[in-house]
This record gives structure tokens, C-alpha cells and sequence, in this order.
């Protein structure tokens, strides 16, 4: 058995720090059935006991190995209504991948991967791999088209329910739209190709329609809906409330990264160009901090990550980080942001920072962050963005009689996602606060299962 894994092709640093084009390039046909052929079909898989969907890793990953990769997608198909996005962004490291049993001696299998490989396939090659069962009478409302939706909505249109998405922006997809940038998981292509599958189960997608203001949850329940599904995300930022903040460019990452994709910002053919500074500071240590500075960059910025811990305590993706640094992105770790300066017509001129060291593990395990005496210093900086994580917007709980949410805002649920309203569940980041794409997933699937088993009844 071979130990190490199959390399995957990347555009080069130097190339890629320049253009938005998709990083990772994936494997191809050879590539993939070398990586699957690592894979020891264990009889009790770990690995999917780490998968929030519970794909059957061994099964869809033997497929590849048999060269029937149409197999394998249909294989996935089962369990997630989204592969070729999990493909490139779930965190397999801490999941799928974690648990695989040749990662014991050597590497892991590559997973995630081996997923995107089938998924690309089968989309590439117009695969239709979701069956759908015949209409049972009953409708259900979801809302938000983002992956808790999605999944929820697709999972329960395969078992013959009509389900209709309500989706607040333009566009379907939520995060993976707006949020996540081109570079990681190119929107035209894979986004859209997933929503089209989804589509195709006869999930009908209606967008523009703000729920709380458009129309109530109650009004659905009362127009012949017979549950509904929130899973409207987490859009609300957060910020550090330190002075300055208003300054103008200050932002919120999600803002950032909303503006960058919705308007085609990084598409030099779109007459909607957006404004980066020369020098961007990101304050933050995850993912969509890594989403943010590395876009910045891309923009033509010195960018830099601001980070109160060390680098060891990063929560982002070490596949993340590394490509950050690869591409340029200055770390200042231990550092940790006290005032935001600006001039005479509040625009930001720099951030005034203090260092911190790491004293005692605090609540969540990690080393608390303590100022060191005398550090104080100013960073020079024309732009700042914040990406301490978000909170689910109110709109929905304060329309909604009956519905309750907890101190920050999220949805309050019991098993399956039933929220304290009946026939209303919730899942995702809505319930969770912000999370990755595949636990919203699992979420809304988990709900589906509940639906169904109730309305079933």
C-alpha cells in the first residue's frame, strides 16, 4: 500500500496571487484512480462515522477504483446534494479524513478530493444522479437557498414532497456565493451546476423574497405550506467595538466578500469594480479571514492577518493558511487591534495594536490572550476589515410569534430541528451561529428526516 498521497496540481503562488482563478486544479482520471487505489474498503469504515452526511466513503471511492466514476457520483448522490462544493471546501482534515485508518502509518486518503473528482465528472459529463420519488400531497417551505437549505430542500423532494426555497438576494446559493471567493469554488460552474441538480428534483428556487418582510412564516403555514425550514444562515457581523470603527473602510468580511462576489468585482469585464486599499489589515484567524485577506490581495493590497493568539491557536483550514502564505499574506499573529485611526475626512490612516502573549487555557481549551506590558504600537493600514464571525439576522425571530432564540440570536431547537414553533424547523448557522458548510448540511438533512418522519405520520 502506498503511504503518501497523491499529489494535487495547484496554479503556482506567484500565478495565482494575481488572478482569480480556481487553485486547486483537482485530479485527473489517472491521478484519481491512483488515490482511490490507497483506499482499504475497511468493513467498519471509520471515516464515515466523521461525515455529517454519512456518505459511504468506501463504497463511492471503490467505484473510482473500478473506473466507473458515474458509480461513484451516484453513490454520493445519495447522502449530500452538494459534492463538488464539499469537494473544495469541507475541512476533511478534521472529519472524513481524520478517522481514515491508513492516516494511522501514513496519509490519509484524500477524500475530499477524491469527492470533487466524481462530482466534476458527473456535472462535466451531465450525469443525472437523484431520483425522485412520486408527489406525496404534501408542500413544505425552506428558507434560504444557501447549504442547509439546499440540502433540506433536496432531501425531501427526493422522498416526493413539493418544496419551494425562499431566498432573500438575487441569487441562489447564500454563502456559497456570496461568501466564499472564486479562487476556492468558482460560482458559473460548480455553484450554479449544483442549484441545477437541486433544480432538477423539482425544487422550485424563489429569490428576492425576504421572509419577515415579504411574507411571514405564519402566512406560509396558513397558504397551504405544511412545515417550514430556516435555514436563513448568519448574515449578522460582528465587530470588536473598539474606537474608530466607523471610520470610513472599516468593514465586515462578509461585507467584503458579499461586495467581491455579487458585483463581479474581481472580473475586470464588469464595470463594478471594488475599492481596496493599498494596505488591508483582517482581524481574524478563520476561514473567512484566510476568504478575505487572500481576496484582498488578489485586489493589488499589502494584506496582512491580524490575530490576537499564535499561529498554532489559527482556526482556519491548514490548507487554508498555507496557501495564504505562499501567496504573500503577512501574518501578525499575537497582535490584537485597540483603536482604529483616521483623518480629518474619516478615512482609516492606520490601527493602533497592542502584542499579546498566551497565558492560561481559558473556556474553550486554548491559551488565553494577555496584553504585554508596553507594547502599544501603530500599524500602518488603509483599510480594515473584521472577520470575528457573524450572528443570525433578527428579522425572522421578531416576525414570527412563538419562535425563540437564545442570547446571540439563535434559533432554539430540539431533536431534528424543531424549533419552539410547530411545524417550523431551523438548521445551519440560523441554529448554530456561524459554522462550516458541511455541518449546516448535515443539519439540514437531519431536519428533513424529521420532517418527513412527522408529516408521514
Amino acid at each position: 500500500m502506498e503511504l503518501k498521497k497523491v499529489p494535487v496540481r495547484e496554479q503556482e503562488p506567484s500565478v495565482r496571487a494575481h488572478n482569480f482563478q480556481e487553485v486547486c486544479l483537482g485530479y485527473n482520471d489517472e491521478e484519481a484512480r491512483k488515490e482511490a487505489s490507497r483506499c482499504l474498503n475497511c468493513k467498519v469504515p471509520q471515516c464515515r462515522k466523521g461525515c455529517p452526511v454519512q456518505i459511504d466513503i468506501p463504497s463511492f471511492i471503490a467505484h473510482i477504483k473500478e473506473g466507473d466514476i458515474a458509480g461513484a457520483a451516484k453513490e454520493i448522490a445519495k447522502y449530500s446534494a452538494l459534492p463538488a462544493v464539499c469537494g473544495r471546501v469541507c475541512p476533511q482534515e478534521k472529519q472524513c479524513e481524520s478517522k481514515c485508518v491508513v492516516g494511522i502509518k501514513g496519509e490519509a486518503i484524500s477524500i475530499g478530493k477524491l469527492e470533487r473528482y466524481a462530482a466534476d465528472w458527473a456535472r462535466e459529463n451531465k450525469i443525472k444522479t437523484g431520483e425522485i420519488a412520486p408527489f406525496n400531497g404534501k408542500k413544505v417551505a425552506v428558507i434560504g437557498a444557501g447549504p442547509s437549505g439546499l440540502t433540506c430542500a433536496g432531501e425531501l423532494a427526493k422522498k416526493g414532497y413539493k418544496v419551494t426555497i425562499f431566498e432573500a438576494l438575487h441569487k441562489a446559493g447564500g454563502v456559497l456565493v456570496y461568501g466564499i471567493p472564486e479562487f476556492r469554488l468558482p460560482k458559473d460552474s460548480v455553484v450554479a451546476g449544483e442549484i441545477e441538480n437541486v433544480k432538477a428534483l423539482g425544487v422550485e428556487i424563489k429569490t428576492d423574497v425576504i421572509v419577515g418582510k415579504t411574507i411571514t412564516i405564519d402566512e406560509l403555514l396558513s397558504n397551504g405550506y405544511d412545515a417550514v425550514f430556516v435555514g436563513s444562515g448568519a448574515g449578522l457581523p460582528k465587530f470588536m467595538g473598539i474606537p474608530g470603527e466607523s471610520a470610513n473602510g472599516v468593514f465586515a468580511a462578509n461585507e467584503f466578500l458579499t461586495r467581491v462576489n455579487l458585483m463581479k468585482g474581481y472580473d475586470d469585464s464588469y464595470a463594478t469594480p471594488v475599492s481596496c486599499g493599498k494596505k488591508v489589515a483582517v482581524i481574524g484567524g478563520g476561514n473567512v479571514a484566510m476568504d478575505a485577506v487572500r481576496t484582498a490581495l488578489r485586489l493589488g493590497a499589502e494584506a496582512h492577518i491580524v490575530y490576537r493568539r499564535g499561529e498554532e491557536e489559527l482556526p482556519a483550514r491548514l490548507e487554508e493558511v498555507h496557501h495564504a502564505k505562499e501567496e504573500g499574506v503577512i501574518f501578525d499573529t499575537l497582535t490584537n487591534p485597540i483603536e482604529i485611526l483616521s483623518d480629518e475626512n474619516g478615512n482609516v490612516t492606520g490601527m493602533k495594536c497592542v502584542k499579546m502573549e498566551l497565558g492560561e487555557p481559558d473556556s474553550s481549551g486554548r491559551r488565553k490572550p494577555i496584553v504585554k506590558q508596553n507594547s502599544e504600537f501603530v500599524m500602518d493600514v488603509d483599510m480594515v476589515i473584521m472577520a470575528l464571525g457573524t450572528s443570525p439576522n433578527p428579522l425572522i425571530k421578531s416576525t414570527t410569534a412563538g419562535l425563540e432564540a437564545n442570547d446571540h440570536g439563535c434559533l432554539i431547537v430540539s431533536e431534528g430541528g424543531l424549533t419552539t414553533k410547530e411545524r417550523v424547523y431551523a438548521g445551519g448557522d440560523a441554529v448554530t451561529g456561524a459554522a462550516t458548510v458541511i455541518l449546516a448540511m448535515g443539519a439540514g438533512k437531519e431536519a428533513a428526516q424529521a420532517i418527513d418522519l412527522e408529516l408521514s405520520k
